[in-house]
């Protein structure tokens, strides 16, 4: 996303040279994300609030966060044509949509029934802040419900970065090895621990395990390393998966009370 000039001129730095900017907000700089967020107020969050008052005879919702945002539409006509417009918008102001995120599905309570009338087969999901979205039911009422779990890609990404670190750390102190461990682990789960979510959460915590097991017999050739004494270690240092974060119903609920 670009920002018209406002008099911000850090540069970026690109294999050791730096280049004038222009445009745009400083790369890296505490402001941006700052202005990047005042600016799409202004330019997406009014004009879609404008636009569901004026044009809109469905429900449209929009949730965003920093530059990246899902909608919702009851009516396919109006998410084509808002579509339409939405480019238009942007465009007037230097912006544009990421071609390879933006698409338009069937989503929600009566996705799956539709699709199946139509021999479409299920409901398409979506990726948001990390997550992946899943049409599902809850297991005990049978009623609709958002399943979400962990990305795919953003959960090996994490575990290979873990185990190149693992290897750099191979040689430390058991006790700092496991400190930092768990602080890793317990980041992980602070932020991915929502309902829903424990298969990828106990699959991390395996995973974490099996690395660090693979480190753990490479500090010498004559290893003392067990898988007894491999677990007294998981036991002390790594954290086990817990759900930590409520529905978003009742998030709403406590946010905005009737």
């Amino acid at each position: 996303m670009s920002i018209p000039p406002a008099g911000l001129k850090a540069g970026v730095a690109e294999d050791g040279v730096v280049k004038p900017g222009e445009v745009g907000t400083p790369q890296g700089a505490v402001i941006s994300p700052l202005l990047a967020n005042i600016y799409l107020h202004y330019v997406l969050d009014r004009w879609v609030q404008e636009w569901r008052r004026k044009t809109a005879t469905g429900d449209v919702i929009i949730v965003r966060y920093a530059d990246d945002f899902v909608m919702g539409f009851q009516h396919r006509k109006e998410a084509d044509r808002f579509l339409e417009q939405l480019q238009e918008r942007l465009r007037e102001y230097g912006l544009e949509l990421h071609s390879d995120k933006t698409r338009l599905i069937q989503f929600g309570r009566y996705a799956a029934e539709q699709r199946e009338r139509d021999g479409k087969g299920k409901p398409e999901t979506f990726d948001f802040l990390g997550f992946t979205h899943i049409c599902g039911k809850n297991w005990k009422t049978g009623h609709f419900t958002v399943k979400r779990k962990t990305k795919g890609k953003r959960l090996a990404a994490k575990l290979k970065s873990i185990a190149a670190e693992l290897r750099q750390r191979m040689h430390e102190p058991i006790a700092e090895l496991g400190k930092w461990l768990r602080q890793v682990v317990q980041g992980y789960f602070n932020y991915h621990a929502i309902p829903g979510n424990y298969p990828r959460l106990a699959a991390f915590r395996r995973e974490v395990a099996r690395h660090l097991w693979h480190t753990l017999r490479r500090r010498s050739q004559r290893t003392r390393w067990t898988h007894r004494r491999l677990e007294q270690f998981l036991d002390r240092y790594v954290p086990r998966p817990k759900i930590l974060h409520p529905y978003p119903l009742a998030r709403f609920g406590a946010s905005h009370p009737r």
